[in-house]
């Protein structure tokens, strides 16, 4: 019969275990699995650790297991389904993108778009993947009492289902498509156009264990610099937005230059600029849509306004 032991002894185990295997944060990850298996808040499982609380052989375990596979860099979130990202709390796992804390830049200009004229509501999120950014916006609108209409379109299917989780309770329109098909209804009526797009560059594998588990169409942007998606989207945006409508787009810290000079050189934008993340890279293309003529759909697939 296995003798138990006590919680503060199995986690001081599995931050060890997790440091050995390189885990970034590996008390943090420890401390969440171990929330995890017991079911409750962070906080308030460390004060029963702190208390001398004592571990049942069988959830000491099923949380041995999960710190094993995460020391297999197994990303934290698929083995608690969960991700906090602005404060939205959100399902993912296997198949799906997860969130990371710098496309909280994204959801930032958003919704200073959104502040600085009251009379918005039509937002689209491109690429929504688990639906992370029209939950983020959706869970402001909401605690400002604000009325928008969010739409988000996502192609693949997996993560679209994800997604269906996600955005259900805050009634986005989620709708199972390519970011780049005509969507008649919003040409031209959008007030804020947000996307966080595939963007790598063909060829770049992802630094951290974790992200090469993101699957491949949410990461590679389709050519050598990762820009053929993104540079098509910058059409999108032109079509899709009213004239003063905000356009903001996540990208890959070397695209910055590139993507500012197509949007510039489309000749439908104004106020052009590129913000850095958190650790000063470029990561946000922003521009608003000036009261140049609307951009024809097939140029939707083509470019950037060509």
């Amino acid at each position: 019969m296995s003798r138990e032991r006590e919680w503060s002894l199995e986690l001081r185990e599995a931050v060890a275990t997790l440091a050995r295997a390189g885990v970034d944060a590996p008390r943090a990850d420890a401390e969440l699995l171990l929330a995890h298996v017991l079911g409750g808040e962070r906080g308030a499982v460390m004060a029963r650790v702190l208390a001398g609380a004592q571990a049942e052989p069988a959830q000491a375990a099923v949380f041995a297991g999960l710190v094993e596979r995460r020391a297999g860099r197994e990303p934290l979130q698929h083995l608690t389904g969960r991700a906090c990202f602005h404060g939205v709390d959100l399902a993912v796992g296997p198949g799906v993108f997860v969130p990371r804390p710098e496309t909280e830049l994204l959801v930032e200009v958003g919704i200073g778009a959104l502040i600085a004229d009251p009379q918005a509501e039509r937002v689209l999120d491109l690429c929504t993947g688990s639906g992370a950014v029209a939950a983020a916006v959706a869970a402001w609108g909401q605690a400002q009492g604000r009325r928008l209409r969010i739409t988000a379109v996502e192609l693949d299917p997996t993560a679209h289902s994800w997604a269906r989780r996600n955005l259900e309770p805050w009634g986005v329109d989620l709708r199972l498509a390519d970011a780049l098909d005509p969507i008649p209804e919003l040409r031209g009526v959008v007030d804020v156009l947000l996307t966080n797009p595939p963007y790598v560059p063909d060829g770049e594998e992802p630094l951290q264990p974790e992200a090469r588990r993101d699957p491949d169409l949410a990461l590679y942007g389709g050519d050598a610099r990762g820009l053929r998606i993104p540079l098509r989207l910058i059409g999108a945006a032109a079509a899709l937005l009213r004239p003063g409508g905000t356009f903001a787009m996540e990208h890959h810290e070397t695209q910055g230059e590139a993507l500012a000079a197509a949007a510039e050189a489309c000749g439908a934008f104004e106020r052009v600029r590129v913000l850095p993340d958190a650790t000063g890279r470029d990561r946000v293309l922003v521009a608003v849509r000036g009261a140049a003529p609307e951009a024809p759909a097939a140029e939707w697939k083509n470019g950037p306004c060509e």
